[in-house]
């Protein structure tokens, strides 16, 4: 497995090019329908890569943000799919909401992104929350986590 192990090294092309799935965890959660804040957020977005490349890597989510509208199918022009899943006292396992994300603002170690709801609700506030964001240009691809998540939630519905 390749690892990349410095920013420096990690450039949305490099990104482009393995299909990189990105994950961004915070301590919390809130949203007024709108936007979500990840309350916060840890300073690093982790991505990884499936077969062939099965690279994985980490760089500062400050540089996500600041790559988020370089190249040709930046998340500025083709802004990604996300799964949102976060701990809801009021619920057993964790739940979850697909999102179209816009607008990436850090500002205080707090990570807002302007959002269009796809499928689910989103909770005014919730614990620990992990953001899934599908690949550059990818939405509901194959290997799209929102694609995999409504594909299931399609399934559990028509079992009901």
């Amino acid at each position: 497995m390749s690892q990349s192990s410095t920013t420096t090294e990690v450039t949305e092309q490099h990104l482009e090019e393995i299909e990189s799935l990105f994950v961004q965890t915070a301590h919390g959660l809130a949203s007024d329908g709108s936007t979500i804040t990840l309350k916060s957020v840890s300073p690093s977005t982790l991505y990884f890569a499936d077969r062939p490349q099965r690279d994985v890597g980490h760089m500062s989510s400050e540089h996500f943000v600041g790559v988020w509208n370089e190249g040709e199918n930046s998340f500025d022009d083709d802004p990604p799919n996300a799964v949102v899943s976060y701990l809801d006292p009021s619920h057993e396992f964790p739940a979850d909401t697909v999102v179209v994300l816009r607008e990436p603002r850090l500002r205080d170690g707090d990570l807002t992104y302007s959002v269009e709801v796809l499928d689910g609700t989103l909770p005014k506030e919730a614990g620990p929350v992990a953001l899934f964001i599908d690949p550059f240009g990818r939405p509901l691809s194959p290997v799209s986590v929102a694609g995999i998540n409504r594909r299931e939630r399609r399934r559990d519905r028509r079992r009901f």
